[in-house]
């Protein structure tokens, strides 16, 4: 059984990190955004926030539409990275369960 169930895990584990850290590269472009820093006349700077978004949008609007309205503010992947790390450790405590057995 722990044949399947570790490397299961482990992939699981690893497909949470990378994508707290698409969130992050979601955050950081928004900011870089609204700050003026870059813009979105350059091909490759909207495909990168075309990329992002599709890639952390399914998970954010539920959270956004739970979420209480903070004007300009949008809290939502610091709750999206909450449920991350509770999931990962969730994880992380299965997959210790599930090696010594």
């Amino acid at each position: 059984m722990d044949v399947i169930l570790v490397p299961l895990f482990t992939v699981i584990l690893i497909a949470l990190k990378i994508y707290w850290y698409v969130v992050l590269a979601t955050v950081i472009f928004s900011w870089l955004l609204a700050f003026g820093v870059i813009n979105t006349y350059n091909q490759a700077v909207r495909t990168i926030g075309d990329v992002l978004a599709r890639l952390t949008e399914p998970a954010l609007r539920p959270i956004r539409r739970i979420m209480p309205d903070f004007g300009p503010v949008d809290l939502s992947p610091i709750a999206l990275w909450l449920l991350i790390l509770f999931v990962q450790m969730v994880m992380e405590n299965l997959l210790r369960a599930v090696m010594t057995l």
